[in-house]
């Protein structure tokens, strides 16, 4: 008896969230031969370890690999080592920096163990791309080179726009959708997924496998996922996250902050809720958005941190937030008896702003109090004597008691 589900309700999961599968009726065929045959078909996702924290953004296409896995499909994920020294050009106006070594290895385990909150670990294949494109020697380079046409690359919308603004386009990058379509024929992968921003990458990886001779891959594409402003995709630099190592109390409350045209997304994109129950969401986020969204962040808070943080997430929103209160635990800093604290230094410091401009704009917005007190002063001073304890609140949900 085959291990794997009857074909079209493999297809009916793997289409939750796609935006584009190219083609699909090569996907069923491959799906249709893997449960004749009780071979599983090899997933591939590469990731590029530029930076070391994930957020639910990352999540989504990590979510889909996750259901491959579940489907008894092989899960293939690609530390791209190799690929990170000539930096993804998609998106960029403008040439990325390279990155070393040492930070491309210590962001790549990072990058794992994140990734594993929504990857099985035991059934995921880890591999690095260094193992076979360091080893290409100049010919195999100008071989591969050969394979693609400068029309070809100047098709991807990134490289057209900045030929047409005559910004630099460096030759290198032009290597990179070669190097990930490498990866491709070297792992024969059957399927490729990757954001809507990678369509031109996973097609190359496609056009190359013909080349070799190999089955080509299925393109696979998910969305980006919007972040909690609404406005641009998720990413730290717009500080618009929710991190996957955000404690509970943060991630409940970010999980709050999202338009409310975003809750039936995020519902369909970032949990396991059961696809028929979905019309139902979408119908409670457009008459009881507030309801929905609360829904929404006990639901991901759990499924990062258990049902039990998730409680006690909820139970401090309503203290603190609802009821304007002051939670009983809160991170604690001492002083020496009057010693005096730049107030955006200090908001830096213990990590409450990644920068002291944030500090400051969270200042200027009236986000920052003292018991209960809006400070907008950037000069202000805080100085304590011996016995005296304040509690400092930055945002709605930081915390912090000062003492000497």
């Amino acid at each position: 008896m085959s291990k794997f589900l009857p074909v079209e309700e493999q297809l009916a999961l793997i289409r939750r969230g796609t935006t584009e599968i190219i083609p699909e009726t090569e996907l069923k065929a491959k799906l249709e031969e893997s449960l004749k045959t009780g071979n599983p078909l090899r997933i591939k996702l590469g990731c590029d370890p530029t930076r070391p924290d994930l957020h639910l953004g990352h999540s989504v296409i990590l979510r889909k690999l996750r259901q491959f896995q579940d489907l008894g499909h092989h899960a293939i994920l690609i530390i791209g080592d190799f690929t990170s020294l000539i930096g993804d050009p998609t998106g960029q106006n403008k040439t990325r920096p390279a990155l070393t070594p040492e930070i491309i290895k210590e962001n790549g385990e990072t990058y794992f163990k994140q990734a594993s909150k929504i990857l099985d670990p035991d059934k995921t294949e880890i591999v690095y791309n260094s193992d076979w494109l360091g080893k290409m020697n100049f010919a195999d380079v100008i071989k591969l080179a050969g394979q693609m046409t400068v029309a070809r690359m100047l098709e991807r919308d990134d490289f057209s726009k900045r030929y047409t603004n005559n910004d630099m386009i460096s030759l290198h990058e032009f290597l990179y959708p070669l190097a990930q379509g490498q990866d491709s024929v070297h792992l024969k992968s059957d399927v490729e997924l990757g954001g809507t921003d990678q369509k031109f990458n996973l097609l190359v990886g496609r056009q190359l496998q013909k080349d070799n001779s190999i089955s080509p891959q299925i393109c696979l594409m998910m969305p980006l996922l919007v972040g909690t402003d609404g406005v641009q995709k998720m990413s730290k630099s717009y500080d618009n996250y929710i991190g996957l190592d955000d404690e509970p109390n943060n991630m409940y409350g970010k999980s709050l902050s999202i338009p409310d045209n975003l809750i039936y997304t995020y519902f369909e994109l970032l949990t396991d809720v059961e696809t028929s129950t979905l019309p139902e969401i979408k119908e409670k986020a457009e008459n009881e958005p507030r309801n929905a969204k609360h829904d929404l962040a006990y639901v991901i808070t759990a499924m990062y941190h258990g049902k039990a943080a998730a409680d006690e997430a909820r139970s401090h929103f309503e203290k603190t937030v609802v009821n304007k209160g002051i939670p009983d635990e809160m991170e604690e800093f001492t002083f020496e008896d009057g010693s005096s604290q730049n107030l955006v230094n200090l908001i830096k410091t213990i990590g409450f702003a990644p920068s002291n401009g944030e500090a400051k704009r969270l200042i200027q917005q009236g986000g920052v109090s003292l018991d209960g007190e809006p400070v907008k002063d950037f000069g202000f001073e805080i100085v304590l004597k011996q016995g005296q304890e304040v509690v400092l609140k930055v945002g709605k949900r930081k915390f912090a008691r000062l003492k000497a």
